[in-house]
Parts: C-alpha cells; sequence; structure tokens
C-alpha cells in the first residue's frame, strides 16, 4: 500500500463539502486522515471512501 499523500500541516478542503471551509491536516494513519476544518472542526477522514483536495497558493 503507498504511503499518504498527505501530511500534518497540509491544508486541504473537501471538494463536496465547500461549506466546512479550508482546513489543516492534523494527522494520518492509513486512510484515516484528521483535519480540522475552519468551519466544521475537528474530523476524521476516511480518504479510501472520499478525497480531499490539497490547497495551495495564497492563504493555503
Amino acid at each position: 500500500m503507498p504511503d499518504s499523500i498527505f501530511e500534518p500541516g497540509q491544508t486541504v478542503q473537501h471538494p463536496a463539502r465547500p461549506d466546512w471551509g479550508i482546513g489543516q491536516v492534523q494527522s494520518v494513519v492509513g486512510d484515516r486522515v484528521t483535519v480540522n476544518f475552519e468551519h466544521a472542526g475537528k474530523l476524521l477522514i476516511n480518504t479510501a471512501n472520499t478525497t480531499l483536495d490539497i490547497v495551495d497558493g495564497p492563504g493555503a
């Protein structure tokens, strides 16, 4: 199994839930990524079932 493309400190956004705002990756364990979102708080995302977009650029 390849390593996750996510790492703590990265900024991400859930493409299906833009209302959650930008989130910062807190931890990664296998397919499970804990993200602290601006408007939804800390959530555990299973990246085997859904995707997260990495946010690049200013403000990321």
